[in-house]
């Protein structure tokens, strides 16, 4: 039994986030009800609260360590660059003092080089460093963002059941991105700066320590300035992702059903909730605007009277003989330095603001973990002969994997009960039944897109669950009643860049259904471009595609879900033709609402709420006169009525 998923963290619902309805079938025939909540930010941000910084920040710096060469190197350069910058007020004191004061025009010539040599090593370090960081940063980046995708490849279809795409789409870009910044020069330019601050305030020490402390003296209303600063900031910044997030879900989902917007009318009503949500954005992006506008002027009026003290003090002391003039200029110029690297890292904290607020959001998804688990040591997987056997099977969308459906029966809502039925080899199963009776759940239940709660599932004898996943999937060919296709040409959504399959293959199972004659007929046919989700071909041509695409990979598992009932009459008997060839020596699973293609089934499994009914050929179930021949008259009932 697979051990039981780790418990699903909760998030604040968005508007704009529901209607990513239930299962695989709720999306189709609503035989699954929608589950709210997704993976997200709740625990994030109340452990933020308590000042968590520095586990998230480590974590986003273990994303360097791939690079700690080059972490290296970039230190050495910045912490240079840190001791060079503050030299120049030492030398332009020494040139005062030594060379300006005495008239030593020779000296002060030799001393000219000496520090145009400092300046433009000093250009030349920030320069290098400036490019390594962001080198090293966009690698980290590139990492993250891979590794967030492929986190989200390994979940099972429960989770995109309960989490909107266009959150996914803001943790794996903007929200990613939103670290960009502290992979790249962050921690570096956090450290240099530090180094330059010890720098300045020895160099000033060195020089008068009197001074020094004037110098110092705004020291405590900076720093409680920056943490009110930082107090208020981080919420805020919080709420701007969240924003983000809510305009990414509500742009994707009605973008993605425009056509039910345009068909009932409904573009005032939506493009006043779009308002609504962007208007909230706004609001939250000015008050961010608000507190930097208020934060920066405040610090520059700070290191502004730290000046004028300066300039007091000192020009007091230089008057009355007791301070150089070559000192005090030093002074000046090292009261403006030492709130520059002050206000970079007041700078660099406000990035990390921003970070942690996306940090929090991208480590609860990869947190959020709840890939179906698989066997240590996948049994392997050769070529099958197609026995399938449900035994005992109990599943429900809302109860967890190893729930005890045999002591609580009546705790979830059961999707599937207690059903039993094996599929033998070669065999053609039809499954029928009213919308909601558990068909489509048999079939994602068979190609493991969930795990059941009781019971088991054998292919060839080996249950599912002991098989590497990409394996099992590899031998099944599925065909759904609604294609998806990518952005690309013909050949690409048949074979999904599969370099294993050729051409040849290709256009010889477009032959095999039928299809090649509408590619023939394309202005570039294998290689015409086909519109995102295929929006450039017609329905039919679109499923015709996606029986191709089975096919390519010979699988010798066939499962049509209801793959016939959205094509003309014509096509579906060109369709039916091929697939009589095409499903000779392989076992297959139908599922239909047409009863007239399933004639011909080995075996017609009847469904009714969740349970098997009724089994066998067509014929033996007309004579039962029961389930199947109630939905038989029903059906031809409605085509003679809708005929006559």
């Amino acid at each position: 039994m697979a051990k039981e998923r780790k418990e699903q963290k909760t998030d604040e619902r968005e508007p704009g986030d529901a209607g990513r309805a239930g299962s695989i079938e709720a999306g189709s025939r609503g035989e699954a009800p929608a589950r709210q909540g997704a993976s997200g930010g709740g625990k994030g941000q109340k452990d933020a609260a308590k000042g968590l910084d520095a586990r998230l920040l480590w974590r986003i710096i273990f994303y360097l360590a791939p690079y700690k060469l080059w972490v290296a190197i970039a230190f050495v350069t910045v912490i240079t660059a840190a001791f060079l910058g503050p030299l120049v007020p030492k030398l332009v004191q020494v040139a005062i003092d030594r060379y300006v004061v005495p008239g030593d025009l020779d000296g002060l010539n030799g001393h000219i080089v000496i520090l145009i040599l400092v300046l433009t090593g000093e250009a030349l370090l920030s320069f290098f460093n400036a490019y390594l960081t962001q080198w090293i940063g966009q690698q980290a980046i590139y990492d993250l963002r891979t590794k967030v995708f492929d986190h989200i490849l390994r979940q099972p279809l429960s989770f995109f059941n309960k989490t909107p795409i266009g959150r996914l789409i803001t943790r794996v870009t903007s929200d990613v991105e939103s670290l960009s910044n502290v992979l790249s020069a962050g921690v570096v330019t956090i450290l240099g700066d530090m180094f330059k601050l010890i720098f300045i305030a020895y160099f000033m020490f060195s020089l008068n320590w009197v001074l020094a402390l004037v110098t110092l003296a705004v020291l405590p209303i900076m720093i409680r300035v920056t943490f009110w600063f930082r107090a208020v900031v981080r919420d805020q910044y919080r709420e701007t992702r969240k924003q983000v997030a809510r305009l990414n879900a509500f742009l994707q989902e009605h973008v993605t059903g425009m056509s039910i917007v345009q068909l009932f009318g409904r573009e005032r009503e939506e493009a006043d909730r779009f308002s609504k949500i962007n208007d909230d954005h706004r609001v939250a992006q000015i008050k961010t605007i608000f507190y930097f506008a208020l934060f920066w002027p405040a610090i520059d009026l700070i290191a502004s009277t730290a000046l004028g003290l300066v300039i007091w003090v000192g020009g007091l002391r230089a008057l009355g003989g007791t301070l150089t003039l070559g000192v005090l200029v030093a002074f000046i110029q090292y009261a403006r330095q030492f709130f520059d690297p002050i206000r970079n890292l007041s700078d660099q904290y406000n990035t990390l603001q921003s970070a942690m607020a996306g940090a929090e959001r991208i480590f609860d998804l990869l947190d959020d973990d709840q890939a179906l688990t698989v066997a240590e040591s996948p049994k392997p997987l050769a070529r099958l002969s197609g026995r399938i056997e449900f035994d005992h099977v109990w599943f429900s969308y809302a109860a967890p994997a190893g729930y005890d459906a045999e002591a609580d029966p009546d705790g979830v809502e059961w999707v599937l009960r207690d059903v039993s039925f094996v599929v033998e080899p070669g065999q053609t199963v039809a499954v029928v039944g009213a919308t909601g009776a558990g068909k489509t759940t048999i079939i994602s239940l068979l190609l493991r897109f969930y795990d059941i709660q009781r019971g088991s599932i054998r292919v060839d004898g080996v249950d599912i669950r002991e098989l590497d996943l990409s394996q099992l999937r590899r031998h099944i060919g599925l065909v759904l009643q609604d294609v998806f296709l990518f952005s690309g040409s013909v050949h690409r959504n048949v074979t999904l860049e599969n370099d294993e399959i050729s051409s040849e293959t290709v256009q010889a199972a477009a032959r095999a259904i039928g299809a090649d004659r509408f590619i023939d007929r394309l202005p570039e046919g294998y290689d015409q471009e086909v519109r995102e989700r295929g929006l450039s071909l017609s329905h039919g041509q679109r499923q015709m595609l996606s029986f191709v695409r089975a096919l390519v990979y010979d699988p010798e598992i066939l499962v049509l879900d209801e793959a016939t009932s959205s094509v003309d009459t014509e096509t579906e008997e060109a369709i039916q033709t091929a697939l009589e060839t095409l499903m000779k020596g392989r076992t297959s699973m139908v599922i239909a609402h047409r009863l007239s293609t399933i004639k011909h089934a080995d075996v017609i499994l009847v469904m009714h709420r969740g349970q098997i009914r009724e089994q066998g050929r067509h014929d033996e179930l007309l004579a039962l006169d029961g389930l199947y021949r109630r939905l038989y008259d029903l059906q031809y009932r409605d085509q003679e009525a809708m005929s006559s």
